[in-house]
Parts: structure tokens; sequence; C-alpha cells
């Protein structure tokens, strides 16, 4: 059987606030919890921000 993987990423723009919570956040805990899935992978699509914020 397949492996089932979610490649997801967030593009950072500033501090979180609750858009980001019910916009992407709480889903991703979801499917993390659910199970479902093989592997989860979330990535950071602009490096600088590591230093920049």
């Amino acid at each position: 059987m397949a492996k089932k993987i979610i490649l997801t990423g967030d593009r950072p723009t500033g501090r979180l606030h609750v858009g980001h919570y019910v916009g992407s956040l709480k889903e991703r805990v979801r499917l993390q919890n659910s199970g479902a899935f093989d592997e989860i992978y979330i990535m950071i699509a602009d490096a600088q921000a590591l230093t920049d914020n």
C-alpha cells in the first residue's frame, strides 16, 4: 500500500494571530492527531524568517 504523506508550509509574514490558528494550525493538529497519515512535513518557506522574526 502507498504511504499517505502530507507536505505543507507557511510563508512567514509576521507574528501569529487568530487567523493562522483558525485557517491552518488547528487543521494541521487535527490531521496529525488523526493517525490517518504515515508522514507529515511542515516547512517554513522563507529561511530568512528564522533570523528576522
